[in-house]
């Protein structure tokens, strides 16, 4: 038992204490930072040749979106399948992102920068908080 808490408690307020991700941002963090680690080279090479930015395509190189390090999200014939291939979800994660946390210099501040993004979107209940709350969004649509 951590904090000597009840079963019956609410977790929320636990998770916002220790700085925990709820499951599903879990796994949309870890996808983030796989995808930084493909980016930068320190990913296996299978998953890296799967990734591809929008910088690659001749016909989208001189688009305003070429300057923000997106990347292509295959297109998917089945929504229940392709939708959570690699290729498709972690495009879709890292397009979610904003630029300043794409454009991290190094892996930890990437990471705690992310981190700090999650908890905010998972424990904002401000309305100061719409272009968080459009982050969720985006977020747990990918799930």
């Amino acid at each position: 038992m951590i904090y000597s808490s009840r079963r019956s408690e609410h977790i929320t307020a636990l998770l916002r204490e220790l700085h925990w991700l709820k499951v599903p941002q879990r796994i949309q963090f870890r996808l983030c930072v796989l995808t930084y680690r493909c980016l930068h080279g320190t990913a296996p090479a299978y998953l890296s040749d799967s990734l591809h930015s929008v910088t690659d395509i001749d016909a989208r190189r001189r688009l305003c979106s070429a300057d923000t390090s997106t990347l292509l999200v295959p297109s998917t014939r089945r929504s229940t399948v392709g939708d959570r291939a690699f290729p498709v979800a972690v495009a879709r994660a890292w397009n979610a992102l904003p630029v300043t946390v794409r454009g991290a210099s190094t892996l930890s501040a990437f990471c705690r920068s992310l981190r700090l993004i999650f908890i905010a979107v998972l424990f904002t209940n401000s309305s100061s908080g719409s272009a968080y709350r459009a982050l969720s969004l985006s977020f747990s649509s990918n799930l």
